[in-house]
């Protein structure tokens, strides 16, 4: 009888207190069977490769692959329901243009001690990593080689919680890293937008970037992706099923100063 792989063992544990489909071809999108680099132990559940596909266009740079199976990401959404604790009152809100608006989804932060992150005008406290998260980041690591030192929590109730289109450019992110994006639960459409293709006074014809996030799937948005890209949840109201998604950043302590 073989051992338990790493998975399983999480997959069995004791539960804490406190069909899915490829990305729509829209775009140059193509299969790509590289793996990201990075060392990492071969014989961890993660640490085989995954195939991935490469996304790009002017300046946008990402690769798109499924990390969890069907039975894992229903089971790490269902955990992370009971785990996770969303912001409320004046943290659930954010500042657009010197107005503050309420957020359209739930929102948490977490992360290593003491570390916050300033974005849309607002300071927020990493809470303590709860396990499924730690699992997950740990996951994302081994199979990109990349370290993670928090995560931005959203979690959308159905289609009509949505978020605008912005860029996780912040000036505490280390710009060597790119931010990776796990979602989980209801597949979502996901729309990058080139600066000089926004609004009425935009003078450039440049495509949109169109795909859709399924159930247990890895997004590395690259550099320079959020130097030239805006990137939007749109409402989707034929969405009935809730969604949450994880992105993973490292924030560099000197670029707080």
């Amino acid at each position: 009888m073989r051992p338990a792989t790493a998975m399983e063992r999480f997959l069995n544990r004791p539960s804490c207190n406190n069909n899915t489909r490829c990305p729509q071809k829209r775009i140059k999108l193509q299969s790509d069977e590289r793996t990201k680099p990075g060392e990492v132990d071969e014989e961890d559940e993660f640490s085989h490769p995954v195939p991935w596909q490469k996304i790009e266009s002017e300046g946008l740079d990402c690769d798109y692959a499924l990390l969890l199976s069907k039975d894992e990401a229903d089971h790490m959404f269902k955990q992370l329901e009971e785990e996770v604790v969303y912001s409320k009152g004046e943290d659930a809100t954010v500042q657009v243009f010197g107005k503050v608006h309420s957020i359209p989804r739930k929102q948490a932060t977490y992360g290593d001690a003491g570390l916050t992150y300033t974005y849309s005008g607002v300071t927020r406290l990493a809470c303590p990593w709860t396990p499924t998260l730690e699992y997950i980041r740990d996951a994302v690591t081994k199979t990109t080689g990349q370290t993670f030192n928090f995560v931005l929590v959203n979690r959308y109730k159905d289609g009509q919680d949505h978020m605008g289109e912005h860029r996780d450019d912040e000036k505490e992110l280390d710009p060597l890293c790119p931010i990776a994006s796990v979602s989980l639960g209801a597949a979502r459409d996901f729309v990058f937008r080139h600066r000089d293709a926004r609004g009425k006074r935009s003078h450039r014809r440049i495509e949109p970037v169109k795909l859709e996030l399924a159930h247990g799937s890895l997004l590395l948005m690259n550099s320079p992706t959020n130097t030239f890209w805006y990137h939007s949840l749109p409402v989707r109201k034929k969405v009935s099923l809730p969604r949450i998604n994880l992105t993973f950043r490292r924030i560099l302590l000197d670029r707080k100063k």
